[in-house]
């Protein structure tokens, strides 16, 4: 794994407890999270990387065939200005997930399709899909949605379910976190390369900043270019914390330390020793992280999401960041990966 002796694992430590507590109790992971206990929370790098070496084993990842390379994108917790009640200056609402939306757990009768969900709405007597993100805008108030919090901003709110989770600041200066609840079951589609597509930005300039100034130039066309993605996310409102963001796991993620992956490859919790480069550079970025969070678009073996952090300077690096990278995911000895 290249990179992995210059890395210092003991930076991913307050990550694998974490993961540990919720892989403790489930076969193969008993022991191996027993003995990171047993280090305590502060081990040396010497520790650390002996306990790596010693418990796990690393298993390369390949999109099939001999492709070892593939995308590893970024994203952050971002901080959006919100109030508690509508007006005129907050008219976007961050909706809670709707009382009429259905969930169907394929793998119930299908467990080849154990990953895969689908979301309805009944209609008489048949189950049809939930509405789109712009089904949903002309429905307005008509959805049996809770609002949480209105946004001031369409486009921040728009890239805030794009993270999946994040603050937002009352008017009063206080902040409130919120967190990915549930999706509309429609599936992620890039505005970015819609754009591209439409011929109104490079593939370079489609950046999160990039897309953001293209709004702000055309706002006659916010809507056309917000309903090209029909996912839309709904949200919880969590407890106050000074930890990171809820990911998939239900433990915070670790600045730095944590990836978004598809739990059919790598199981969720488990370490992964990521090979990429900083984003628009070929400076390596080889490091120890830990599976802890999935995402709509985050779908293949060697597919990952890596958390920055919070705030305006992990959003840059976040919005920049589309590196190819090899993945290994590091499982307890006599564990076999999922496929």
């Amino acid at each position: 794994m290249p990179g992995w002796s210059e890395d210092d694992p003991a930076e991913a430590w307050p990550a694998l407890l974490a993961s540990c507590s919720r892989l403790a109790r489930q076969a193969g992971w008993q022991s191996v999270c027993a003995a990171a206990s047993a280090l305590g929370r502060t081990p040396s790098s010497q520790q650390a990387r002996a306990y790596f070496e010693q418990h796990f084993v690393p298993w390369q990842l390949f999109n099939g065939g001999p492709s070892a390379e593939g995308l590893v994108t970024g994203y952050y917790e971002p901080l959006i200005r919100g109030s508690r009640s509508r007006s005129s200056q907050y008219a976007w609402p961050i909706h809670g997930v709707p009382a009429d939306m259905l969930t169907i757990e394929l793998g119930d009768v299908y467990p080849e399709l154990r990953s895969m969900r689908l979301r309805g709405r009944i209609v008489g007597n048949k189950v049809l899909p939930y509405w789109t993100r712009g089904q949903l805008e002309e429905r307005g108030n008509q959805v049996p949605a809770p609002v949480l919090l209105w946004a001031n901003d369409p486009i921040d709110l728009f890239f805030l379910q794009v993270q999946g989770s994040g603050r937002v600041r009352l008017p009063d200066g206080k902040t409130v976190r919120i967190g990915y609840a549930d999706q509309n079951g429609h599936p992620y589609q890039s505005i970015g390369r819609w754009l591209v597509a439409q011929g109104e930005l490079s593939l370079e300039q489609a950046s999160m900043d990039g897309i953001k100034r293209w709004a702000r130039d055309n706002p006659g066309r916010l809507r056309e270019m917000l309903n090209a993605n029909p996912s839309y996310v709904f949200f919880r409102e969590l407890p106050a914390s000074d930890g990171g963001p809820i990911g998939a796991l239900s433990v915070p993620l670790s600045e730095g330390r944590s990836i978004a992956v598809d739990p059919r490859y790598v199981p969720l919790g488990a370490p992964v020793f990521l090979a990429t480069s900083h984003p628009l550079s070929t400076r390596p970025l080889n490091r120890l992280v830990l599976a802890q969070d999935t995402g709509s678009a985050i779908k293949g073996a060697v597919r990952a999401d890596f958390f920055w952090g919070f705030g305006e300077s992990a959003g840059r690096e976040a919005g920049r960041m589309r590196q190819q990278g090899r993945m290994w995911v590091l499982l307890p000895k006599g564990m076999k990966p999922p496929r």
